[in-house]
């Protein structure tokens, strides 16, 4: 028996851009065990957030089981570029993965830092798996009072 199936232009134009832009994603492919389906990990970017006060910007990057020496921040030509990489637990005899989907791997972020930023004055912290980049601001940018006589 032959049946008719109605044609869906636009499905079909959402198949093929769902084919062409799975081509260009960041996916490192691991291959499963014994159920023949292969798992994929997507690469990951850590999340950021960015403050600023009258002293300060505050870059605040979430780090979960990165360790601390796996973590490289930079400052050149006004680009701050916080890089790593967190690793992947080590599968053992005991244990099978049936499904990862906390990522894993290296990681960069730069954010490019305003002008009246200090370079000469940064620090970082880690704690709790935040990372947290101090950069003051410069004096010159920083709001003066001034004070106002009247005149008599």
């Amino acid at each position: 028996m032959n049946t008719l199936t109605r044609w869906n232009p636009v499905r079909e134009l959402e198949e093929f851009q769902n084919r062409i832009l799975s081509a260009f994603r960041p996916v490192s492919a691991r291959s499963g065990q014994g159920n023949g389906h292969g798992m994929e990990l997507a690469e990951w970017s850590p999340l950021v957030n960015i403050s600023e006060d009258d002293k300060e910007y505050r870059i605040t990057a979430e780090l979960p089981e990165v360790n601390i020496k796996d973590v490289k921040v930079t400052l050149e030509n006004g680009v701050l570029t916080i890089a790593g990489e967190r690793r992947m637990e080590k599968e053992t005899k005991e244990q099978k993965y049936h499904l990862l989907e906390r990522s894993h791997g290296t990681f960069s972020r730069s954010f490019s830092l305003p002008g009246d930023a200090d370079p000469s004055k940064v620090n970082a912290e880690f704690k709790d798996g935040l990372l947290i980049v101090n950069v003051a601001k410069s004096e010159a940018a920083k709001p003066k009072q001034i004070e106002v006589r009247v005149g008599g």
